[in-house]
C-alpha cells in the first residue's frame, strides 16, 4: 500500500516556497504521490472552503515537475467540464512528459454551482457531459489524431505529445456515489472518494470490477485523546486510531491512501511551516521509511 498527500494549494497561509518545500519535503518521507486541489473559477461558494489565493492546479503540477525527481504529482480533482476537453488533454499529457511519467489524472464532475454558471457549463448536465471529457481525455491520450466536432464541422486534432505513461496517466475518478464508480468501471484506473465513511467505502469496493484500484482521500488529523469512533470520521485520532484506519482501507485492497492535513475549517490552518510537521509526522506514525 502506497501513501499520497494532499498539498494545500489555496490560502493565505501558502506560498510558492511552501508549495515546493511540501512537495520536496513529501518526496524525502517517502511518500508516492503528492496532489493539490482544482477550482478554476472561484466563487463564493468555493472560496468558502478554499480561500484564494488559489493556485492552478496544473500550472502548479508542470512546475513542480521541474522540482522533483520521483515523487507522482496528481490532481485530486480536475473538475473536467470546467477547461476544454482539447486543452486538458494537451495540458496534462504535457505534464506527464515533462515528469517523466510521473501524472495522476483525477477527474470529477465539480460541486460549486456557482462557478458552472460563470463558465457557461450547465451545473445540472454536469454529469453527463464529464463522461464526454473522460472519453476525449482516453481517446486524446491514446490517438495521434482523433475528430472534433467544431461549430460548423468537424476537424482533426493533432494530439501529441503523447503522455509518457502507456496506454495513458492514471485516471482517478473522483466522486462518493454510484455515479462515480459507474464511471470507475467503465474507463477509470481507480476510485478517488474523498473523505468517505467505512460504510462508504466498504460498500464502495464491493462494487468495483476487478481490476480497478480504490484510491481514498482521507483524513491526517492526529490527536492526543481517542475519538469515540460514532463521530470519528477516517484519519482523525490518536496515531494508534489513525494505524487502525489504514489497515481497514488496506484490508478493503486500497492501493493508495491520499492523506489530507486540511482541517477543512481555514480558521484552524497554521502557516506552512508548521503545518509541514503534519507530513512528517505522517511519514513517522505510518513508517513510511
Amino acid at each position: 500500500m502506497k501513501y499520497g498527500i494532499n498539498l494545500p494549494n489555496f490560502g493565505p497561509q501558502i506560498t510558492p516556497a511552501g508549495m515546493v518545500t511540501w512537495a520536496t519535503e513529501a518526496e524525502r518521507a517517502g511518500f508516492d504521490a503528492v496532489l493539490v486541489s482544482d477550482h478554476v473559477a472561484l466563487t463564493d461558494d468555493a472560496h468558502r472552503r478554499s480561500p484564494a489565493p488559489f493556485f492552478d492546479s496544473l500550472a502548479t503540477l508542470a512546475w513542480l515537475a521541474g522540482q522533483t525527481s520521483t515523487i507522482r504529482l496528481g490532481a485530486g480533482v480536475l473538475i473536467g467540464t470546467h477547461r476544454h476537453p482539447i486543452a486538458l488533454a494537451r495540458a496534462t499529457a504535457t505534464i506527464d512528459q515533462l515528469s517523466g511519467g510521473r501524472f495522476i489524472a483525477g477527474v470529477g464532475a465539480g460541486w460549486a454551482p456557482a462557478a458552472f454558471d460563470v463558465l457557461g457549463v450547465p451545473f445540472d448536465e454536469r454529469g453527463r457531459l464529464t463522461d464526454g471529457v473522460l472519453d476525449i481525455l482516453v481517446a486524446a491520450w491514446t490517438s495521434a489524431t482523433i475528430e472534433y466536432p467544431g461549430m460548423q464541422a468537424a476537424h482533426r486534432i493533432h494530439t501529441g505529445p503523447k503522455p509518457a505513461q502507456l496506454p495513458h496517466p492514471p485516471l482517478w475518478i473522483g466522486g462518493n456515489g454510484a455515479a462515480a464508480l459507474a464511471r470507475v468501471n467503465r474507463i477509470g484506473t481507480a476510485w478517488h472518494p474523498l473523505h468517505p465513511s467505512r460504510k462508504t467505502c466498504a460498500a464502495g469496493t464491493q462494487r468495483l470490477l476487478k481490476g480497478k484500484l480504490f484510491a481514498p482521500r482521507v483524513f491526517f488529523l492526529p490527536a492526543a485523546d481517542p475519538i469515540p469512533d460514532a463521530i470519528r470520521p477516517l484519519g482523525y485520532g490518536t496515531p494508534g486510531q489513525i494505524r487502525a484506519d489504514m489497515k481497514f482501507l488496506g484490508d478493503l485492497g486500497a492501493d493508495t491512501i491520499v492523506l489530507d492535513t486540511d482541517p477543512g475549517d481555514q480558521r484552524l490552518r497554521r502557516s506552512w511551516q508548521e503545518d509541514l510537521e503534519l507530513l512528517r509526522l505522517a511519514a513517522e506514525v505510518l513508517e513510511m521509511q
